[in-house]
């Protein structure tokens, strides 16, 4: 109806995740709906500025010089492969729901968005892990996606394989570059204690969540989902957060403005 078209293209560029319906986006059983969704997810999770960039100068040429764009895309179809090889060859699902559920799953839960379709927490195997850990890299600056952002796991990656390089060739200079552009230390030094700091809060809110009583994957699966913004988790909050104690929800809901604001934020703030 029009009145869910509107609701569900707010949610969707927003990446919220938000439904009208109970059974999210698998309400409407509709495979033209989910590769709508999934278009716009992908696009909203792109930096903001590229899309002004490509409308003004009236080419897509932007998205393609883009050093971010070009590496979340390629991260992106690469779980999006993943998710559907293997939920076709695992039997689990036909090829034709296999393609198309694995990809809007695949893309709604590393966007961070959160729709769903199914409960992908009782897919076989490494899927409903791999799929959580993709939401830490969320969307890309500038973006309405959360995580830490697509440029800074890019520069993470790009910096390990320099200092690889350099151990191999220790008098080269290898400067660390993203596009033409060199990226100077201190923004890499920046990058890492961004880095260090979401992964020491990440741990200590991990642990604070099992001492009011939940399990390992409940409390790891909560923290990932509220600290990245995505929504869904495993265990005990797979399909919502109603079982889990008040303490626990007090703590998650401070673990999400810790996410929303970036870490960095909140802490100095306090």
């Amino acid at each position: 109806s029009g009145f869910d078209a509107v609701a569900h293209a707010f949610s969707t560029v927003a990446i919220g995740g938000f439904s009208t319906h109970d059974a999210s986006m698998g309400y409407f059983d509709s495979n033209a709906i989910l590769i709508v969704c999934s278009v716009f997810m992908s696009i909203s999770a792109v930096n903001f500025g590229l899309h002004f960039m490509a409308w003004r100068r009236r080419a897509v040429g932007v998205y393609i010089k883009d050093s971010e764009t070009r590496f979340f895309f390629s991260a992106l179809a690469t779980v999006v492969l993943i998710t559907c090889l293997y939920l076709v060859f695992s039997g689990t699902m036909d090829p034709v729901n296999g393609i198309v559920l694995g990809l809007f799953q695949a893309i709604s839960i590393t966007t961070t968005t959160g729709f769903a379709t199914q409960n992908f927490a009782a897919w076989p195997s490494f899927l409903p892990l791999m799929l959580l850990m993709c939401s830490f890299m969320g969307g890309c600056g500038g973006s309405t996606g959360g995580g830490m952002k697509a440029m800074r796991v890019m520069l993470i990656y790009q910096q390990g394989i320099r200092d690889l390089k350099q151990l191999v060739l220790p008098k080269a200079i290898m400067p660390l570059k993203v596009g033409r552009r060199r990226v100077e230390a201190s923004v890499v030094s920046a990058v890492w204690s961004f880095f260090a700091v979401y992964t020491s809060s990440f741990i200590i809110i991990m642990l604070l969540l099992m001492s009011t009583g939940l399990d390992f994957t409940t409390a790891f699966s909560a923290v990932a989902a509220a600290l990245n913004n995505l929504g869904p988790g495993l265990g005990e909050v797979a399909a919502n957060y109603g079982s889990i104690s008040e303490p626990a929800k007090a703590l998650l809901c401070f673990t999400m403005l810790l996410g929303r604001l970036e870490v960095f934020t909140l802490l100095v703030l306090f």
